[in-house]
Parts: C-alpha cells; structure tokens; sequence
C-alpha cells in the first residue's frame, strides 16, 4: 500500500474520559474485530487494566478502513495511558505518529492531564484532532467544554467533533477526519536502507524480545539479518508481521506501516525502546532521535517474607523488566529483612502496579518498604553522593547540604475549592506560582469557574497521599500533573527507628527537619500497638543522629513466679522476684524482636 493511504495516529487523554472506548468503537465499526469476539477494553490486555478501569501499556493495532472517497485506508492506531505515571508511554507512542485524537469528556472538561498531553504532542509536531465524548451523559454541557478546549488550545469550533464512544455516535466523523486531516507518513524511496524506531517491546519465551516498531526508511522482510545501531547488537528478522489486535505475520514491513519484529535476543536491554533498526546488507548511517532515558521518581525495598524466596523474586523482576521498561533494580540487604532488591518506579501508582503483578503473575509474597526519593548530597569534602536509599546516607557531621528534587505542579480545580488547594500544597512546603481562569459559559451563561493553579513542590510531599487528598478536599472535581524541574537545598534529617536498642533499617526515613519529631511520634506509637510483647521489656525510639525524639515502651509480658508461695517469710518471695529481674536482663541482652509485616506498612498508613 502507498504510503498515501497510511495513517498512523494515537488516542490521548485524561483518565477515564473514554478513549478505551473510542479505541473500541474504532475496531468494532471497521469491522476489526468480529463482533461476536468484541468485549470491553479490548485492547486493554492484562486483567489489572480491566478490573481497575485504566490503561497501563500502550497497545498498536492496525485498521483497515473503506472511506467515503473510494479509497482504502491503513490505519495504525496506538492507545495510549492517561494516568500521569505512565507519562513516558504516551511519549513512545507520539513519536509513532503523525496524528492524535485528543479526547475530552463532555461532563469534566479540560483537565490537567489533558494540558501535558498537547504539550507532548505539539512538541512532536503532530496533527491534533479535537473531541468531545460523552455527549449524552446528563451531566454533559459540551457547549461549555468547547469553549473551554478553544480558549485553552487555540481550536476553532467547528474543529471539534461531538460523540458518544458508548453508544457509537459520532464515530463516522472521527474516522474521517483521520483520513482528511492526518498526514500520511513522509514518502521516502524503498531503495534507502532502512530505518525503523523501536518505540516498545514486550518478550515471549519462544521468540525472545519483541520490538515494536514504526518503519520510517526502507522495508523490512522476513529473514534478513539486522543491527541495533544504538546497542550495536545484530540478530535476525524471524518474524514480521502487524498487530490486528493479535499478531498477525507478514512477509514485509514497508515505509510508513507499524508492526513487529522478533528478534529472537534474550535480553531486553540488547533492544532498548527508542534505538533504530537497520539490515547489515544495507545498514543506514544515522540513527532516529530517539527517548529520554527514563529516570525513576520513587524508591522502595521489595523483599520477600519467606527468605528462601530471594532467587525467585529476582528471576520474577528480570521478566516483569523485559515487559515494563521503566523497572528499575538491584540487589540490597537489609538486617530487619533479610536480602531483597531496591526498585525504582516512575510514580506511587507505578509502583503498586508492579507490586501487584509480581504477587499475581509470579506468586510472590512481598514486604514493600517505605518509598522515597533521590536525594543529592555534599560532603564537607566537596564530593556528591546520590541518595537513594535512607541507609546510604552518611554521618551528619559530614554533610555540608542535602538537595531535594522539586516538581512543576499544575491543578485544575473549580474556583470554590482554590482555598483547599492552596492549603494543602502550601502546608507540604509547595510554592504558589500562578492562576488562570479557564474561559468559558456554564448553563445558565455565567463565566466559567474552572482554574489552573499552578505550583512548585518537593516530590517527597507529594508522593503518599496527595492525590486521594486532593479529591477528597475538592470532592472529586480537581485533577493534577506534575513535571519534575530541579534540585533545592532542603533541612532534611534521617530518623531512625529503633527497637530494643537495635536500628531497623528498614523503617527508615529522609524527612524535613520541622516534621521529624511529629512523625517519629506517631511512628512509635503506632509501632507500639503492632509489635507483640515479649518476656522481657521493649523500648521503641525515633532518633535523629544521637538525639531521642520520641519513645514508648512495650511492657514485659510477666509470669507470676510467687503463685506457689502460700506462706513464710517475705524474704523468700523477694528472692524469687529478684531471679526473675535478673532473667529478664539476661533475656533482654539476646533477646530478638520480632517485627511483623503491618510494622512496615505503618510507615504507609501515618499521613493519610
């Protein structure tokens, strides 16, 4: 096919403002798909997608569409996240495509998220086409969205298309408009070595790595030798072929199309997302621009509750990497728990996300430390040291300043909830920047009272339970996103956690020196109702450096030695207590405590 007839284009969004749904109508009213094979989310594969309604890895599929013009269309679509972890999939996928649909729901209006993924998109120079779903809810005023969405990007009404992914309205004109006002791939002369950009992977253990690509020079068949310019790494095509939305071989892959390749490496690291393919019998000088690296934002322990467990639990992580390119690892230890792996993760949610697909994929039992941040320090000496983990830190006396890495934050929220906002970004140490006030008419023709509040926050405040305070303060209506932008010095302490005089490095923390008391308090005392009692006397304390901050004391569980004297001298029960104390010190000096799981987890309940 003629690269013409080809186009290539995403779906970007909010959270739940239905572009699984789109992608759904799209593949059912082209016939995709056969009907009787049509479910809900189908291009939402794993079962975590499903049950909690979002989409967590971007999938491809190719449309073959009939237009209103005679002609016959290739249309490649790749859908994509909304949540702002997952950020760096919708990034992957816009270098992919020439176009995107950028939908909006008719009853919520411009939201945060939506913002950043124009941003993303512009900045690739893509094609957008605007919608309105949803246009049949109750609670739908499209009239006010569309002047919200030509206020704030700049679209003229009669750009905008009003649908009904549900019911299927409007869906015609969206398929239209793909063909008329996306751009068909640059044509470029087959007899130019060829080029293809890996823009995602996944791995099967018969075929190795799977690369996603977009072909943008040249083609691509079945059986030829090829090379990784960036890794340098050489294998062969043994298999080509297009997602419909399951694989489906083809002999070729041609300028313009999307589709896959395996490769047969085993390793993922050997194909990694954004390098350029090539054939050794006619390899291309230059690679495509590709990605960002991506950087983790959050770091946390992963161990398992059965020690036995270690070796499988890495083997779970390698696998779970090969399809989740953002996992980060590497092997750690602690004295509380045992050895384990310190992971990184793009966000809170990303890292529930892992967490739970290795307890349900692989079996895994976990315990999951307390999450942070990267943290930068300067020594006395001059030398950095990058913090990624509360242990690492060195000794205060060392340390000339600590820097913390610090967020762009951006909330839109209805103007009656602005004082809530404020208060709760400014008591986390946020920074006011600016507001604006989003353009448009409600029903009864009054101004809009949509704002965008605009913040700077340190990371560490926002990554426990800001976004479910966020809704809650602003009764479900405000939505956020956040870019990360520098490191600031900060009065940041380590406090330890001490049981029975011994530190458990495991509970932790890097946190603001103005909070350090607050939180070692509510920690011991919190600790003090989940560790058991034991025979002897157990003192919790908090520290900072050498300086108790708080402490409690779980009381001895005591066995009444002087039941059996029913008479005599006083003397002779004292004796008894006396032997009893003195066991008790004996026991105290070898005696392990034993801290149970919900004691780590305490770490996670303090601030909500």
């Amino acid at each position: 096919m003629s690269t013409s007839h080809i186009r290539n284009f995403c779906i970007i969004a909010h959270v739940d403002h239905g572009k699984s749904t789109l992608a759904d109508r799209l593949l059912e009213s082209t016939s995709t798909i056969p009907r009787r094979e049509m479910m809900d989310q189908v291009l939402d594969q794993m079962d975590l997608e499903r049950e909690r309604g979002i989409t967590i890895k971007a999938q491809a599929v190719r449309i073959a569409y009939s237009a209103d013009n005679g002609n016959n269309y290739q249309l490649n679509l790749i859908d994509t996240p909304g949540h702002v972890d997952f950020s760096y999939e919708v990034s992957r996928s816009l270098r992919a495509c020439e176009g995107a649909l950028l939908v909006v729901d008719a009853s919520q209006g411009v939201q945060a998220q939506t913002i950043a993924n124009v941003y993303i998109a512009l900045e690739h120079d893509l094609t957008l086409i605007p919608i309105i779903n949803k246009i049949d809810l109750p609670a739908a005023e499209p009239d006010i969205v569309a002047e919200e969405m030509e206020y704030t990007f700049g679209f003229k009404r009669e750009e905008i298309l009003f649908i009904s992914a549900k019911s299927g309205s409007g869906i015609k004109s969206v398929l239209n408009a793909i063909v008329d006002k996306i751009p068909n791939p640059n044509d470029s002369p087959t007899e130019e070595p060829l080029r293809a950009l890996v823009f995602d992977s996944s791995y099967d253990q018969y075929k190795g790595v799977i690369a996603y690509i977009r072909v943008v020079n040249g083609n691509l068949q079945h059986g030829e030798k090829i090379k990784l310019l960036g890794s340098g790494h050489t294998s062969e095509a043994m298999e080509v072929g297009t997602f419909r939305p399951a694989m489906t071989k083809l002999g070729s892959l041609k300028t313009g199309e999307v589709g896959y390749v395996a490769t047969g490496l085993k390793n993922l690291t050997e194909i990694p997302v954004g390098d350029t393919i090539t054939v050794i019998s006619n390899p291309a000088s230059e690679s495509l621009t590709g990605y960002q690296p991506l950087k983790p934002m959050v770091f946390a322990g992963l161990f398992p509750t059965d020690g036995e467990s270690y070796r499988q639990l890495g083997e779970a992580l390698e696998k779970l990497q090969l399809n989740d390119a953002a996992l980060s690892f590497q092997p750690e230890s602690s004295v509380a728990l045992g050895f384990g792996f310190r992971c990184g993760f793009l966000g809170m949610l990303h890292m529930d996300i892992v967490q739970e697909r290795l307890e349900r994929e692989y079996g895994m039992a976990l315990l999951t430390t307390a999450p942070s941040v990267a943290y930068k320090v300067i020594q006395t000496d001059g030398s950095k040291l990058n913090i990624e983990n509360p242990s690492q830190m060195p000794q205060a006396q060392n340390i000339s300043e600590i820097l913390e890495p610090w967020l762009d934050l951006s909330i839109i929220t209805p103007s009656q909830f602005i004082g809530p906002m404020m208060d709760l970004v400014t008591t986390r140490r946020g920074e006011f920047l600016r507001m604006e006030y989003l353009q448009g008419n409600n029903k009864e023709g009054s101004p809009s009272s949509r704002v965008q509040l605009e913040f700077s926050a340190p990371l560490s405040e926002i990554l426990m339970d800001f976004f479910d305070q966020l809704k809650s303060r602003s009764q479900g209506y405000a939505s956020m996103d956040y870019v990360t932008s520098d490191y600031r010095q900060a009065q940041l302490v380590k406090l330890d956690i001490l049981v029975n005089s011994q530190p458990v490095d495991a509970l932790s923390l890097i946190i603001h020196r103005e909070r350090a008391y607050q939180h070692g308090r509510s920690l011991v005392i919190k600790l003090k109702t989940l560790i058991p009692r034991q025979m002897f006397e157990v003192p919790i304390q908090a520290s900072v450096g050498s300086k108790v901050v708080a402490r409690e004391t779980i009381r001895a569980l005591r066995k009444n030695v002087i039941a059996k004297c029913y008479g005599g001298d006083i003397t002779r029960k004292r004796k008894l207590l006396e032997k009893q104390a003195e066991g008790k010190k004996r026991m105290k000096k070898i005696g392990q405590v034993e801290i149970p799981q919900e004691a780590f987890l305490a770490i996670l309940d303090l601030d909500k």
